[in-house]
């Protein structure tokens, strides 16, 4: 336990400073740059800054509901989950970068709140611990759908990086139902979706 402790905070580091690498393609490698006026570069760097401290919260979530994971499988399943989310975490940052846009000064914050969610999650119970993956997963491809729909037409590179990240959630949260997640009863979902609407609020700006 205590060596799995020394572990999640160095990755809990890594993921608050920004020190993440991705082990996969960038989906947007060879989706060519254009050309986008200042409105358009400020709305698609806000929608990608969202996506990002999305991430964020990806990395505390599955690390502490594998720390609380009873199930070896059950552990190993959320851990690799957690290996694919970080390569969305390092395209959405580099995206950023190249939109000469910063990431939210509240990551911390989302941090450590999904860190103690995740926690919980994982105490409950392996079926609600999957379940809990299950439902973020659909509410998290629910919203990158809805940032394609938002984005720039002509933002070819953030839209093939969400595009990407959607299919890889869209698997996540497959994977997790069929390990045998339970539904999750109605209030939670309910908690969960007005979390997302505050942590998206927020993040397009700050």
């Amino acid at each position: 336990m205590t060596d799995e402790l020394i572990l999640g905070f160095d990755r809990a580091l890594r993921t608050v400073t920004g020190t993440v690498t991705s082990a996969r393609p960038n989906p947007a490698a060879a989706r060519p740059e254009t050309e986008l006026s200042e409105a358009d570069r400020r709305h698609a760097a806000g929608l990608m800054r969202v996506n990002h401290t999305g991430e964020i919260c990806a990395q505390a979530l599955y690390h502490a509901q594998s720390l609380s994971a009873r199930d070896p499988a059950t552990r190993r399943r959320l851990a690799d989950a957690a290996r694919e989310e970080e390569d969305h975490l390092a395209w959405t940052q580099q995206r950023l970068a190249e939109l000469n846009a910063r990431t939210s000064f509240a990551n911390p914050l989302w941090y450590a709140g999904s860190f103690a969610i995740g926690l919980a999650a994982g105490i409950t119970g392996d079926r609600t611990n999957l379940g809990f993956v299950v439902e973020t997963e659909r509410q998290v491809e629910e919203h990158l759908t809805g940032h394609i729909d938002r984005l720039p037409p002509g933002d070819a590179r953030s839209r093939a990086i969400v595009a990407a990240m959607r299919d890889d959630e869209a698997r996540h949260g497959a994977a997790a139902r069929d390990a045998g997640g339970s539904e999750l009863p109605w209030p939670a979902r309910m908690l969960m979706r007005l979390a997302a609407r505050v942590m998206t609020a927020t993040a397009y700006y700050l």
